[in-house]
């Protein structure tokens, strides 16, 4: 299995630049509304703030509870892959891009809304709303953008900056459109692959988007630590 996963994660890492060249200026526009979408409320999903006071309420107005409480929630619904194309089918009604790959960026925007919004962050700021695109590239790949200097900051001071720029808007949006595209493309062979074994492909499907959804949620967390009340 774990020559599968690194033989998907480097054919994803071909496939993705070719599917953003197949619809270029859709790629970024769909984690704008699936941003958008994930804060506001969509479908089944009420608004990110709703859903994050009513967790914090769910656990006495403790916060840090709520917050492991909300991840947990996320996790489930990633690997419930029907439940994120449904979402995915919400988002991008007329685009021409994989329903699950905008139903896995709602699932992550909204989870790590939720975390900013129980830390005291404002979820109609800007600046917050790139620190939340920037926590779904995941630490590691975070930390080697900044080392390229492709990347101003890290989610936090990104959140907290003194003002907000416009540019990084659109590199946040691209970025993290090829990491979404990157993953799903290596998912799908890892999971065609794994179907020569019985179960296997079912499994590595629900299992990647899972974990994937579990390690943002646990990155939020360290990372956009409380503001002052």
């Amino acid at each position: 299995m774990g020559t599968t996963k690194r033989v998907a994660t480097a054919m994803g890492g071909v496939l993705a630049p070719r599917i953003m060249q197949l619809a270029p200026g859709v790629t970024s526009n769909f984690v704008k509304q699936a941003l958008h979408r994930a804060i506001e409320g969509v479908g089944p999903l009420p608004p990110a703030m709703a859903a994050a006071e009513k967790q914090r309420e769910d656990h006495g107005g403790d916060a840090e509870r709520a917050i492991r409480e909300i991840i947990e929630h996320h996790v489930a619904f990633a690997s419930a892959g029907g439940f994120a194309t449904n979402l995915g089918g919400l988002v991008t009604t007329a685009v021409t891009l994989p329903a699950n790959v905008t139903g896995l960026a709602l699932i992550q925007c909204r989870m790590v809304a939720e975390i900013a919004h129980l830390r005291r962050y404002d979820l109609d700021d800007a600046r917050v709303r790139n620190a939340i695109l920037l926590t779904l590239l995941g630490r590691e790949k975070v930390d080697r953008e900044i080392r390229a200097k492709k990347l101003p900051a890290p989610p936090m001071a990104v959140a907290t900056a003194p003002a907000y720029d416009a540019h990084l808007d659109r590199i946040v949006s691209a970025e993290v459109a090829s990491e979404l595209l990157t993953r799903v493309a290596g998912k799908r062979l890892a999971t065609t692959l794994g179907r020569k074994v019985p179960v296997v492909g079912g499994v590595v499907g629900a299992g990647a988007d899972g974990m994937a959804t579990y390690q943002v949620g646990r990155y939020a967390r360290r990372e956009l630590l409380a503001r002052p009340r």
